[in-house]
């Protein structure tokens, strides 16, 4: 089998109950997913297997339900068999809670960064955050499953989560955004 198909070559491609444009709403927010899906694999391959083997364990998951998230934002068809649950959103729920247990309580708001893996996964964040965007307006015009932007909504937390575990494994600590206030009480 080839990589290449040619088929979208004038700018439509295939989904799920037909072909659209490249640049669809529907398109924007699976091929968003997709990008979220890239920069956890950068952002596992940055983990240290021994400190790290939870995050690991939970952000490898977390890829496939991203795939699973794609598969159901990219259905246009009349029959819909979605695989994104709202047990999912529950479950990062859970894991937002005991990772937040991991890092000290967090009082003003904070600048991405420190270690690389923390850095990688506030990009992760922030393309979540994107991605949920793109479902917002793929759902105002379109049907779709609901819980994808549910899901979206808690990842782009566990993300912002995981991430100051990241640096707290390191022994980095938050840099606090130094112009705003306390804000969390």
């Amino acid at each position: 089998m080839k990589l290449y198909t040619r088929t979208g070559d004038e700018g439509k491609t295939g989904v799920i109950g037909g072909r659209v444009d490249k640049d669809d709403i529907r398109v924007e927010a699976y091929g968003t997913t997709d990008e979220v899906n890239a920069f956890v694999g950068e952002a596992i391959a940055r983990l240290d297997p021994e400190v790290d083997a939870d995050l690991i364990a939970d952000l490898t998951e977390i890829q496939h339900e991203l795939f699973d998230a794609g598969g159901d934002l990219a259905q246009a068809g009349k029959k819909r068999n979605y695989k994104v649950t709202a047990e999912m959103v529950t479950r990062l729920e859970e894991w937002i809670d005991r990772y937040d247990q991991e890092a000290p309580e967090i009082r003003r708001f904070i600048l991405p960064g420190g270690s690389p893996a923390s850095a990688v996964l506030h990009i992760c964040r922030v393309l979540t955050r994107r991605a949920e965007r793109r479902v917002v307006t793929l759902a105002r015009e379109q049907e779709t499953n609901e819980e994808v932007r549910r899901y979206l909504n808690r990842l782009s937390d566990y993300f912002f989560a995981i991430a100051r575990v990241a640096n707290v494994r390191k022994g980095i600590g938050d840099v606090e955004y130094k112009r705003g206030g306390q804000v969390f009480r």
